[in-house]
């Protein structure tokens, strides 16, 4: 099988190359080729960058593909492109969209790929939505080999996977606890989600990997295991060895104190996140995600003590953290 991955150095793509490679895919990955090591020897690096039209339709011209996985379309624009690409040359094209983009608030607790989507709260998600409702389109009326997926929180050893922490700098919420620091839980830390680690994801998506029942069908892969963030927080608080001081704090506040939390919150990690998997086990039946996250949190936690280097702090993090918690427990007492 030819395949070609757009990106392919994330967080959750990285793990999907490595499995590709392990089962022998003929994998190609576009990309800019500023994380070359992170591509396994194996795989081939077409070097350059989608967005430029032009040049990508250039380099793509000489191809055909069995599958195409564009791992950074975010909005109509960036699917409208692969459309034109990938048109009568390719088995199928897989779109990476976003859990995120179901209903918000949901109005039922357990989701499946019926459940509306609907995100007034997160400009990301709406996008996805957008580019979800394109594909759909495009395949009903022009015959689009499209396979739409819905990854929800998925993480890997180079990720502390926290509802607030540093994105480019995961290890300092670790950080923080060791130092005795309080720690930010949205709400009451009761809300149920889902953790799902990037090599349980990568073992579900090979599977749709031409699949040709999963032509036309949109399908969320995520673990069975549904932890509340109170649970979360303590797992990672005892991956880092250390008891942790959470400061409860209701999620709008925190939203107001850095608007980014609008989306990431009450679009998000604020509602429930349990997930009903029957789609994805019965498109690949020997789908199972077999890593529990007090086992994948305890796997990062080590590969950051590896290398000391990789321990970095986000100061810009530590100063929010301490001022949302100060601009709170000044307001509690009111």
């Amino acid at each position: 099988m030819k395949v070609l991955f757009i990106g392919g150095t994330g967080i959750i793509s990285t793990a999907v190359t490595q499995l590709a490679v392990e089962r022998g895919i003929d994998l190609y990955l576009l990309n800019r080729g500023q994380s070359r090591k992170l591509i396994p020897s194996d795989v081939k690096v077409i070097k350059g960058d989608i967005r430029d039209r032009i040049s990508a339709s250039k380099l793509l011209k000489p191809h055909d593909f069995d599958v195409v996985v564009n791992w950074v379309a975010y909005v109509p624009t960036h699917v409208e492109a692969d459309i034109e690409f990938f048109r009568g040359k390719v088995g199928q094209y897989i779109f990476i969209s976003s859990a995120s983009a179901y209903q918000k608030p949901a109005t039922h607790w357990l989701i499946t790929e019926s459940t509306p989507l609907a995100n007034p709260y997160w400009q990301y998600s709406r996008d996805k939505i957008a580019c979800e409702d394109r594909l759909m389109i495009e395949h009903r009326d022009n015959g689009f080999p499209i396979t739409i997926v819905r990854p929800s929180l998925t993480y890997g050893i180079t990720m502390i996977p926290a509802a607030i922490n540093s994105w480019q700098k995961p290890w300092t919420i670790v950080d923080r606890m060791r130092k005795g620091k309080k720690v930010i839980i949205h709400g009451d830390g009761l809300t149920l989600w889902t953790m799902t680690h990037n090599t349980d994801f990568a073992k579900g998506f090979l599977g749709l990997m031409g699949n040709v029942q999963s032509i036309g069908h949109a399908v969320h892969i995520t673990s069975d295991e549904v932890l509340t963030w109170n649970q979360i927080y303590q797992t990672i608080a005892d991956a880092a060895g250390v008891k942790h001081k959470p400061v409860y704090i209701p999620s709008d506040f925190i939203a107001k104190i850095d608007p980014e939390y609008t989306g990431t919150l009450l679009g998000d990690k604020s509602c429930c996140a349990v997930f009903d998997n029957t789609k994805i086990k019965r498109l690949v039946p020997d789908f199972v995600a077999t890593v529990p996250f007090s086992q994948g949190v305890r796997r990062s936690v080590d590969w950051f003590e590896a290398d000391r280097e990789r321990c970095v702090v986000d100061d810009d993090y530590n100063k929010f953290m301490d001022r949302t918690i100060a601009a709170y427990e000044k307001a509690l007492p009111r």
